[in-house]
């Protein structure tokens, strides 16, 4: 059968100019002038133009994988048969009630419900399937209910572009009330009284840029502008302690932030500052009686510390160590409970969890036993508490959730993750690997893969990294990956530079001016796993998404021998241009991350050194599958499909290269969960294709 034709994007060269140097972007015009209303729209205003090319694109990688359809068909019902159809959260006391979720079998959402304290009564409060109906995308946002458990304020999304509506519901009656506030961040938080409601509102930018407080019962033309942050690179964000005594608005970007607070039983008061913002300091607050309890890096605290400070005069100067920075032991999060505090921190790769009980400052940490695991609080309702929720999982240890009394130091095992075609812990190995960086460094790789899977080269491997926003990839349990695994693959995960995994340190060394020891880290990840015998290099399948999908994209020109094939997933590939582009929704918070090539030219140049797009070239690339979202608002459509566009027209070989839009979906792409597997179905599919194993 004569294979169809790639489609090929018409170049209509610009010559754009920053800092006296010139350069020319063919692809340019596949940014939509009216990408505001595409985000909110999708494709009824789309150009024609761009609509003709990324449905061309579609079609071909539609003929293109069709040979796998019996295989993504497979796939896709192996996942789904590990999935427990009818699932549901351990819920969460909260005076009277116990909050939590649950699925029914068929169904894609969550349904949000309420018993009584005992586990009676159950009273489903918001039906997801049934919210969803008639929609070809929806997602929750945040769900929270008032104090009195009289009224939950909720939000969604139809368009996969995040801007969610927020509805407010009677929970006596579970009927919304006929207002609905329009471009919010998706969720709120009550007044302790539940009168107001306090919610962040998005610009047409997509920027989190306001506070409004919500008088319940009124049109929200009226709502009040209680803050707004004028600075364009910044994040806000609004949430409350867990005492529920303090409401907080938190501005942030990637290295600095800056909280004020509002008394949540005198709602009407004006916010009032912490302390001012600091370029490179962060801070995280939590409260307790007339103190707050402040996590941050303030000084040389690189891998945090916790401090305390009076509510009635919290600046920095009356700052008190509490928790001593340590060296190599990186503070993650902390919170505070009547009695005492819990924090959440990592140490040589590995996260634990450590209790201190406030009236006498002494601590004990939760132990654990594995080589390579993760761990997560689960946050619940209760000040007043002894006990703390807590996850745990391994890469071949399915989910557990314990709950753990501090005093008596008793842990409950409340639920183990179920897997209903089965699974053995004692079929699978995980390990964990140091692969020498050229620097000197060791870059720790997680490791999955059958106990009778042959390690003498022959395995084929999907290699995973990420390494951006100092955001650690947990080594945790994962049933789709068993469908590779299963089929002979070795699945590993780079913990590169970039990530948190080896503390702030290694964070810092992945970002800015040092962004490229993040590909060159993944790159001797790859040739480890190869001069080990876990793989070989022409067996290696390479994934990343979003700032991954960056990764992806480097890694592809930097090294392109080194894997078989690439899967980029809404890949942030053209990052010169989109960091030249104040306009775009994510730009100016992204400048600490990168560097701000409009001010600067040596960040200019750097960016230019790697950014994927503009660094494409006349080579033989793997094979590659680049995934994007019409209305993302992260990554935009456009960078994936100007990247494929360009490497269509420059690469030389014949290697496989398709792009897929999901063009009613944004950067999360399907939003039920078993649209979801659809698509991880479908690259799974690509990875086996092109190392020979479908």
């Amino acid at each position: 059968m004569t294979k169809p034709l790639p489609p090929r994007a018409q170049a209509r060269p610009v010559t754009l100019e920053t800092h006296g140097i010139q350069r020319q972007d063919d692809y340019a015009w596949l940014r939509a002038d009216n990408w505001q209303d595409v985000m909110r729209d999708g494709r009824d205003v789309l150009d024609d133009d761009i609509e003709a090319y990324l449905d061309a694109e579609n079609a071909y990688q539609d003929a293109m994988m069709a040979p796998t359809k019996e295989l993504q068909d497979t796939l896709f019902a192996e996942m789904r048969g590990r999935i427990k159809e009818d699932d549901s959260s351990v819920p969460s006391p909260d005076g009277p009630y116990a909050y939590g979720i649950k699925y029914v079998t068929g169904g894609q959402h969550p349904k949000f419900l309420r018993t009584k304290r005992d586990g009676s009564g159950e009273e489903i409060l918001l039906d997801g399937d049934k919210e969803a109906e008639g929609r070809a995308y929806f997602k929750f946002g945040g769900a929270g209910h008032s104090d009195d458990h009289k009224l939950l304020a909720w939000g969604y999304d139809d368009k996969g572009s995040e801007f969610y509506s927020l509805q407010i519901r009677d929970l006596e009656t579970c009927l919304d009330s006929e207002t609905r506030i329009e471009d919010t961040a998706g969720g709120g938080v009550f007044s302790a009284d539940g009168k107001y409601l306090f919610y962040v509102r998005l610009d047409d930018n997509h920027r989190p840029s306001k506070l409004f407080r919500h008088e319940i019962g009124t049109d929200p033309s009226a709502d009040v502008l209680v803050f707004e942050e004028e600075d364009a690179g910044f994040f806000m964000g609004v949430g409350r302690t867990q005492s529920g005594d303090t409401i907080l608005i938190d501005i942030h970007d990637h290295e600095t932030s800056e909280v004020w607070t509002i008394p949540a039983h005198s709602p009407l008061d004006p916010p009032h500052l912490i302390a001012p913002r600091d370029t490179g300091v962060e801070y995280s607050v939590e409260d307790n009686g007339d103190s707050y309890y402040i996590r941050t890096n303030l000084g040389d605290a690189e891998d945090f510390k916790i401090v305390t400070a009076p509510k009635a005069t919290p600046g920095r100067e009356f700052w008190t160590d509490l928790v001593p920075h340590v060296a190599g032991r990186l503070i993650l999060s902390h919170g505070l409970f009547k009695t005492f505090m819990v924090r959440l921190e990592r140490e040589n790769g590995l996260p634990r969890i450590v209790i201190r009980r406030l009236a006498d400052n002494i601590e004990h940490e939760i132990s654990f036993d594995e080589e390579a695991y993760s761990l997560g609080l689960s946050g619940g309702y209760e000040f007043d508490t002894t006990d703390i929720r807590f996850t745990y999982s391994s890469m071949t240890t399915p989910s557990r959730v314990f709950d753990y009394n501090v005093e008596t130091r008793e842990r409950v095992l409340r639920k183990e993750q179920e897997v209903p075609s089965g699974h053995d812990p004692a079929s699978y190995v995980t390990r964990r690997l140091q692969a020498p960086a050229g620097d000197g460094e060791t870059v720790p790789i997680s490791l999955l893969y059958r106990k009778d899977t042959v390690l003498d080269g022959s395995a084929p491997c999907l290699l995973y990294g990420y390494g951006s926003y100092g955001m650690s990839m947990p080594a945790s349990f994962n049933t789709n990956a068993l469908s590779l695994v299963d089929r002979g693959f070795v699945y590993a995960i780079a913990h590169i530079r970039g990530g948190k995994e080896k503390g702030f340190r290694w964070y810092k060394d992945g970002r800015r001016e040092n962004k490229k020891n993040t590909f060159t880290d993944f790159i001797a990840a790859s040739k480890h796993l190869s001069s080990e015998r876990f793989t070989s290099h022409d067996r290696i399948v390479a994934q990343g998404g979003s700032a991954g999908g960056m990764l992806m994209g480097a890694v592809a020109n930097m090294a392109p021998d080194a894997f078989k094939g690439i899967i980029a997933e809404v890949p942030f590939v053209d990052v010169l241009a989109t960091m030249l582009d104040d306009t775009l929704p994510l730009t100016p918070p992204e400048w600490p991350e990168w560097g701000n090539p409009i001010t600067d030219k040596a960040a200019y140049d750097y960016i230019a050194s790697y950014s994927p797009y503009d660094n494409v070239a006349a080579k033989d690339y793997p094979a590659i599958l680049a995934v994007g979202g019409l209305t993302d608002p992260r990554v935009t459509y456009w960078e994936p499909a100007k990247w494929v566009a360009k490497l269509r027209a420059t690469k030389t070989g014949d290697s496989l290269l398709m792009l897929k839009t999901n063009m009613e979906a944004g950067h999360g792409g399907a939003s039920g969960r078993f649209d979801r597997l659809k698509e991880v179905a479908l690259v799974q599919a690509f990875a086996l294709m092109v190392t020979g194993k479908a």
